[in-house]
């Protein structure tokens, strides 16, 4: 089972090398993959414990922003991480005031 998921994200990753050219969306997907871990270390350098949420979209976002804004009411000393899987999700909600940081990351 383990060999027909790598095989699998394997094909998938490929798919999207070969729509590169054709789709911004899959150029978005790769540059975020690429970058993410240096991105989060370089940005939470420092910062001890921060509140992590991650969404798959913009609709999980969505549903999870009262969640945030009440973390920050409650407790406006924690630093909030937001990551978002879906790169447009990302892109309309990247300047949301809340996070002290917003990123793509898998």
């Amino acid at each position: 089972m383990r060999l027909l998921y790598n095989i699998s994200i394997a094909c998938y990753y490929l798919l999207i090398i070969l729509v590169l050219p054709f789709n911004p969306k899959a150029k978005m997907w790769l540059r975020g993959r690429r970058s993410w871990y240096k991105i989060l270390k370089y940005k939470l350098k420092g910062i001890e414990r921060p509140v992590w949420v991650h969404c798959s979209s913009l609709g999980e976002f969505e549903q999870g922003r009262p969640l945030i804004e009440k973390i920050k009411d409650q407790y406006p000393e924690k630093r909030i991480l937001l990551t978002f899987f879906s790169p447009s999700g990302y892109e309309i909600r990247k300047d949301y005031h809340w996070p002290m940081w917003s990123v793509t990351c898998p």
